[in-house]
């Protein structure tokens, strides 16, 4: 969990993956490592999420892969199956984190409230995830919840762009922010690669300028 953390913390961006088609998750990899991110959220909400998973984990070995939107236990190990390094959740699940804890897999789960950070708190967790950020209550409502955890940070996704990018990665409270903006559906729908590894390029850069 720490060595992730710790990588987490170094790509400042987290690109969070929607793949339709299994034939797009080697392309796709290969633009975020080319691209300086070395590294993606797969969504667990499409059929075609463990294989691509599975390819880009085989292809790119150097990839730190995870799972997203996981909601069940099975989702767990269908995920950790296909090559997922850490699974996220969008919501506290007790169910998913404890699991993922004894079998000792890194685990962020989703926390918008303080009585969910407490239940992380007691879990011994010094990640979650913030989602829907924005909606939420963005950098604010983080700061506002943050004060009495000394301990946790936090992993903000939703409506995060590279507009309001510097807002959140300035705050010592945030590890990472995850996002979608550089691997958008249409993008990779449409095959073009070479636009995301751009915009993946240009994610990262940013983020590095922000933390410099």
């Amino acid at each position: 969990m720490k060595e992730i953390a710790e990588k987490f913390q170094k790509f400042g961006v987290v690109p969070v993956v929607v793949l339709e088609d299994t034939k797009d998750a080697v392309p796709l990899a290969k633009a975020l490592v080319e691209g300086g991110l070395p590294c993606a959220e797969v969504t667990f909400r499409t059929e075609a999420a463990e294989e691509s998973i599975r390819l880009m984990a085989e292809q790119f070995p150097e990839m730190l892969v995870g799972a997203g939107t996981v909601l069940t236990t099975e989702q767990v190990d269908t995920a950790v199956g296909a090559g997922a390094k850490f699974i996220v959740s969008p919501g506290f699940d007790p169910e998913i984190v404890d699991y993922c804890l004894e079998k000792d897999i890194p685990v962020f789960p989703g926390c918008i409230t303080s009585s969910e950070v407490a239940q992380a708190v007691k879990r011994g967790l010094k990640v979650v995830k913030f989602f829907p950020a924005e909606p939420a209550g963005g950098i604010s409502m983080i700061k506002a919840m943050a004060a009495p955890y000394t301990g946790i940070r936090f992993m903000p996704t939703g409506g995060i762009n590279a507009k309001n990018l510097e807002e959140y990665l300035s705050c010592d409270k945030i590890l990472c922010c995850g996002g979608s903006w550089m691997v958008k559906g249409d993008l990779v729908k449409a095959g073009e690669f070479d636009k995301i590894k751009e915009l993946t390029a240009e994610a990262k850069k940013l983020a590095d300028s922000i933390r410099k």
